[in-house]
């Protein structure tokens, strides 16, 4: 639906559902959709170059087959063991994803197993949406690994610590049904259901304003990242209210709303 030219990324399929929503599925269902260390780095350029696109405004990832992603590809690890080599954990970490901080929103649409790195990487996507069979854990430790790419302390935001524990200490699995219960995910639907609940979400994202979008990301990554919410709602409101209320959409916003009509977005300039 599109003719933009984006980054190839091996072992995963890129489509436009609308021309404001980019939705990459990773494609590797026989090996669970674990991501190698090539086509983790592929990724990450894909979202640099997503929050640098000004016509593109919500992501959508997802999984083909059985499996959203089970993590790392531990059989490249293993490999890189045997030569004496370590993978190491730097951000933004595995796809780009578990301590990214973008300036776009991306949704997880958790299609079945979301395992270790892949768990890591949907805590820290802005909004998740689970098929009724996805299933969540961090296997961790039951290989030797702990989950340090990112998902420990922002679990114990999103559930508290206790369940956070149970989590990343048994490594168990866990229903979708549960996690929306623990607050982790947005919504649970039907597997037939799930992109067009993902892509309704994002299409309800991308009617808002570019410069609207852009300054709220930045209050959840404060909010996300800050102890203090005061110290969080200084850090947003100082540098970024007056460049807002600046902006030709914030102005276009208001017109619209006068003028009874729906606001003809520009791209964001902030």
């Amino acid at each position: 639906m599109t003719d933009l030219q984006h980054p190839s990324v091996q072992g995963c399929l890129v489509s436009f559902p609308t021309p404001h929503i980019i939705l990459l599925s990773l494609n590797r269902p026989q090996q669970r959709n674990c991501i190698s260390l090539a086509t983790s780095e592929e990724i990450q350029k894909l979202w640099e170059w997503f929050d640098k696109e000004p016509t593109l405004h919500v992501a959508i990832i997802t999984g083909t087959g059985e499996s959203f992603c089970a993590g790392a590809d531990l059989k490249e690890w293993n490999a890189l063991n045997e030569r004496g080599m370590t993978n190491e954990m730097t951000a933004p970490g595995l796809a780009g994803l578990p301590r990214r901080r973008g300036v776009k929103p991306i949704i997880a649409a958790v299609n079945g197993f979301c395992l270790g790195g892949g768990f890591e990487m949907v805590v820290n996507c802005d909004i998740i949406v689970a098929s009724e069979k996805a299933t969540f854990g961090l296997p961790e430790v039951k290989r030797g690994i702990a989950a340090v790419a990112g998902s420990l302390p922002r679990l114990v935001r999103l559930v508290g610590k206790q369940r956070a524990a149970e989590i990343a200490l048994s490594g168990l699995t866990f229903p979708a049904s549960q996690l929306e219960r623990w607050g982790l995910v947005n919504r649970v639907v039907e597997q037939g259901q799930l992109l067009d609940t993902a892509v309704e979400i994002a299409t309800a994202i991308s009617q808002n304003s570019p410069d609207s979008i852009r300054v709220t990301m930045e209050g959840l990554h404060y909010g996300w990242e800050i102890a203090s919410v005061e110290a969080g709602s200084s850090a947003l409101v100082d540098p970024w209210y007056h460049r807002l209320m600046a902006g030709e959409n914030f102005h276009e916003g208001v017109r619209a709303f006068v003028e009874k009509r729906k606001p003809r977005w520009g791209p964001c300039k902030l």
